[in-house]
């Protein structure tokens, strides 16, 4: 299928940052697609409807159903003009592009996660003006009701607790260091010359502790966030890695 085919449709929680991912992809390589927006613990729903698990982003393509976001980065850059591609040609550098998104993707997605919902909870108003993005009314309407239960089922699902937490926050910030040791050269993107999706993954995943504003939905910025949140993500922003992650929003997310 090309990039000009039938436009795929996307199943995402719109905050997400493995579907901005997925979204970053798609959009690079121009990808039609019609996103379908749902909160998290509803898009379970969605997602099993649409063939997939319990998790988004889910790319419906057809008779074709992605369900994980490697696959659907995969799948965009099989229609992305040669300029555009996330993989290089050469088999040993995709590999090691390869390694990078699936280190990226086990360690550092989940941590900034768990991260992120610790640090935003109890804030009920930054859930309702940022999470909501594009999801149906009666998904926006009803969160203010079943905001508490869906904090406590969330901290269930994601194991959220001061000691899991703390943890989290130190191995966001061991990625991170890994990531300015490897720009530590001077090179302009992980990999060398070129942009990558390793640059993608490492830059969507980060979003969770960096809140950039080019997101592909509006994310709150430092001075919304409680005090202490606020200050460990201006910490990160000027971390090496997390200006690389800033700039590649600012060059690439486009």
């Amino acid at each position: 299928m090309s990039a000009s085919g039938p436009p795929c449709v996307l199943i995402t929680i719109p905050i997400s940052h493995y579907c901005e991912k997925a979204r970053w992809a798609l959009d690079r390589a121009g990808v039609s697609y019609r996103e379908r927006a749902h909160l998290q613990l509803v898009h379970w729903l969605a997602v099993r409807r649409a063939g997939g698990g319990t998790t988004a982003p889910v790319l419906v393509c057809g008779d074709r159903v992605l369900a994980d976001s490697p696959d659907i980065v995969d799948e965009a850059d099989t229609r992305a003009s040669p300029e555009r591609r996330l993989y290089p040609d050469d088999p040993s550098a995709a590999a090691e592009v390869r390694a990078l998104e699936h280190d990226f993707d086990t360690d550092l997605g989940p941590h900034g996660r768990r991260w992120m919902y610790d640090r935003l909870r109890g804030r009920r108003d930054l859930a309702i003006a940022y999470g909501c993005t594009g999801v149906p009314a009666w998904e926006r309407r009803a969160l203010p009701f079943v905001y508490p239960v869906f904090v406590r089922a969330i901290d269930r699902y994601l194991d959220i607790t001061p000691i899991t937490a703390a943890e989290s926050e130190a191995r966001v910030r061991a990625s991170f260091d890994v990531v300015a040791e490897r720009l530590s050269d001077c090179r302009p993107y992980l990999c060398g010359e070129r942009f990558t999706a390793a640059d993608l993954t490492f830059s969507s995943l980060a979003a969770s502790v960096l809140m950039p504003p080019e997101y592909g939905v509006p994310l709150p910025q430092p001075e919304e966030l409680p005090p202490a949140a606020a200050t460990i993500v201006r910490e990160l922003r000027a971390h090496p890695a997390g200006a690389h992650a800033l700039a590649m929003f600012r060059d690439e997310r486009r």
